[in-house]
């Protein structure tokens, strides 16, 4: 579909006027294309210019008819669409604030003169003239995100048809100055969520000490698109209020997060999170809002087997940021930090549970020498009834990964630090850009109860994608640390994140080193030899093999957007005579009950049943009739072969199968369920029984 028909039919009724006049811009590069006079250009190179040749002006142009078409013509046209698109969007926004505030005044007026038992049709109109603000504000981010679009492909074919002026990365840099995209309007989203948990009259409950405080609950991760997170959130905040700890920390509906995760040189604890290990832990310092830490959350999350009955487990205590190297070098004693805890009147119960993870904290780090190894960052939005951890909801975006020692210096530890001195710039091999939101749905339930309908119909709408145990802090070491790392979590060979991990790398492409190599013997006949730009060189990553941003496939400038690359699709868009892979095994981690087994060898029992009966009537038939009777011998000889083919068969595959149990694992594209094994048999069965009856008709025809 042309973008041009795909943007007409989805257009938002009522502000058709208001979107970008995209078929009328094309025209423009169309006749500009038509009409533009080819002169012969002046030798223009990249790396010298002569102030004494005289250019063309920029005005030129030829004729169209009577009318003259100019360049000038083309950008004040974009410039007049941008301004157009930027206005209506800065109206519609106020206006929505605007709803938002007299609602909320509404809200806090219906629900004072609510009575106990009364009616509530009020209170439901209310409620839906909340629903229709929060969907035309979504309307809202799908106009700006189609015009964005618009823009990007009439500039894109402005340079291919017109390569003498380019435009497109200079306008592009310019829309994203412009408050319709860069702008955060998140505050809306948390005058709505405020509005809800009126209506719903949360009962918040009594405020609860989180420094010392240990949380057990179910995790279930997804990801999300980026143009489906003000969606999702929209959906959320209907049923849960935003809440984070610290007001005063949180900007728009999200606050900065930061946790530093610590290993060692071996990534003894990344592989042991990867295998999903019992006991194997994670250790890391949380600490939230931009620029100096105020406070530092030490965290230990303990993987337990969740078939044992075991429930995985995080502690956590705080410290002063000044006393967190103290803490790690050993200097700090447990003494010295309970005896602040004393004076601010904790119990001996909290103080004991404290001084035991503490020592044990520093004990592991000094036993396995832990280093901090890698930073994740992001904005964090919450979604929980405060100090109620029954449902909370919490939503990443802007994701990065970032090496904490860097591959060049002093450690931070030398230095004096737990994180990387954030005035030096990071080079690029050394920060991953993550390119989904990632979701994460915690409950905490009593024993036999279910998940609230509406968060099992949102993970059932089709907006998320489950990733079953994704991990930050393993998901960073894989893609910064190739080297090191032994094995590799599955979701690496996602297609959708594939373009996020090349970006990291510094490796040159084989294609690439050749074209350079070519393009410099080409130039050996010329006065003068120019270096080719380092940042123009194609780049591949050891996970991924000798890829190349060329490899990818792109659509037509007239066509439609094309959509999001889907999640866990498989080498898709890249070439397949590139997969020279590093030989690195995906990790899929699984839940491992004891009725697995038990069902292993309930497979392996009706296998081993149906070559009995096999084998029983084939030895019957070879030792039971007599000499004289060769029809039965005949059949005993065709069937015998094929029960000790399906016995050893059966052998073989419950071995694989308690192999793969035995490991928590399953390879990568590997399945458990037998596709071939009982189409064979049946296969088998219907040609012994097609053979007999053949052989028995030919005999009694005889």
């Amino acid at each position: 579909m042309k973008f041009g028909k795909y943007l007409e039919s989805h257009m938002r009724p009522g502000w058709e006027d208001h979107y970008i006049e995209y078929n009328r811009l094309k025209e423009i590069v169309k006749a500009l294309t038509k009409t533009e006079l080819r002169m012969p250009e002046r030798d223009v190179n990249h790396y010298t210019t002569s102030l004494t040749v005289q250019g063309m002006p920029s005005n030129f142009a030829g004729k169209l008819g009577t009318k003259d078409v100019t360049q000038e013509d083309f950008f004040k046209a974009i410039d007049a669409n941008v301004l157009k698109v930027g206005s209506f969007t800065g109206v519609q926004v106020k206006q929505a604030k605007a709803l938002l505030e007299k609602l909320e005044r509404e809200v806090d007026v219906a629900v004072r003169n609510k009575t106990p038992g009364g009616p509530s049709t009020g209170l439901q109109a209310l409620e839906m003239r909340a629903k229709e603000i929060g969907d035309t504000f979504l309307d809202l981010e799908k106009y700006i995100n189609i015009n964005y679009t618009g823009f990007y492909k009439i500039l894109k074919k402005h340079d291919k048809n017109l390569p003498s002026t380019p435009a497109r990365q200079f306008y592009m840099a310019r829309l994203h100055q412009t408050p319709w995209i860069q702008g955060d309007y998140s505050a809306v989203f948390v005058t709505l969520s405020r509005i809800y948990s009126k209506l719903r009259d949360d009962v918040v409950p009594e405020a609860q000490d989180l420094e010392l405080k240990d949380f057990e609950r179910s995790t279930r991760k997804y990801w999300v698109k980026t143009e489906h997170v003000s969606q999702v959130k929209h959906i959320i905040l209907q049923h849960l209020p935003v809440f984070q700890v610290r007001q005063d920390l949180l900007s728009g509906d999200s606050q900065m997060t930061n946790s530093a995760y610590f290993d060692n040189s071996q990534l003894e604890l990344y592989h042991a999170r990867l295998e999903k290990r019992p006991q194997a832990i994670a250790l890391r310092i949380r600490w939230y809002g931009l620029g100096e830490p105020e406070l530092a959350f030490i965290e230990r999350k303990t993987h337990k087997e969740s078939w044992k009955g075991e429930i995985s487990v995080k502690e956590r205590f705080t410290l002063p940021p000044n006393l967190v190297i103290p803490f790690l070098k050993g200097e700090l004693k447990a003494e010295e930090a309970v005896e602040a805890l004393r004076q601010k009147g904790k119990t001996e119960e909290e103080i004991e549970k404290f001084r035991g993870l503490f020592e044990e904290v520093q004990r592991v780090v000094d036993v396995k020498q832990l280093q901090p190894l890698m930073r994740t960052q992001y904005m964090r939005v919450a979604f929980q009834i405060p100090f109620d951890a029954t449902v909370r909801v919490s939503l990443d975006t802007n994701l990065c990964m970032i090496r904490e020692n860097p591959e060049h210096g002093d450690s931070c530890m030398e230095a004096g630090r737990w994180f990387r001195d954030p005035t030096l710039p990071v080079p690029r091999t050394e920060i991953t850009k993550f390119p989904h939101a990632v979701l994460e749905v915690k409950l905490s339930l009593e024993e036999g109860q279910d998940a609230p309908l509406w968060v099992t119909q949102l993970i059932e709408s089709g907006l998320l994608h489950e990733v079953h145990k994704f991990s930050k802090f393993i998901h960073g070491c894989s893609v910064l640390l190739p080297d090191q790392v032994q094995a590799v979590p599955y979701w690496i060979d996602d297609e959708s994140i594939r373009e996020s991990i090349i970006a990291s790398s510094n490796v040159a492409s084989e294609d690439s080193t050749k074209s350079s190599l070519s393009k410099r013997r080409m130039t050996k006949k010329s006065m003068m030899e120019y270096p080719k730009a380092e940042e123009e060189d194609e780049l591949r990553h050891p996970l991924l093999g000798d890829y190349s941003k060329t490899d990818l496939i792109e659509g037509g400038v007239d066509e439609e957007p094309p959509p999001s690359k889907s999640f866990g699709g498989l080498l898709g868009v890249f070439k397949k005579d590139k997969l020279k892979r590093r030989a690195l095994p995906r990790m899929v981690p699984m839940r491992i009950e004891p009725k697995t087994s038990f069902a292993n060898e309930r497979t392996f029992l009706r296998w081993i049943h149906m070559s009995i009966i096999l084998g029983g009537v084939s030895s019957a038939m070879l030792g039971g009739a007599s000499p004289s009777d060769v029809d039965a011998h005949v059949i005993g000889l065709i069937t015998i072969p094929i029960a000790i083919a399906i016995t050893m068969y059966g052998v073989w595959i419950y071995y694989w199968r308690s192999l793969q149990i035995k490991r928590k694992e399953a390879r990568f594209a590997i399945r458990f369920d037998d596709r071939i094994g009982p189409v064979c048999l049946a296969f088998i069965l219907v040609c012994l029984y097609t053979t007999v009856f053949v052989y028995k008709l030919h005999t009694l025809s005889l």
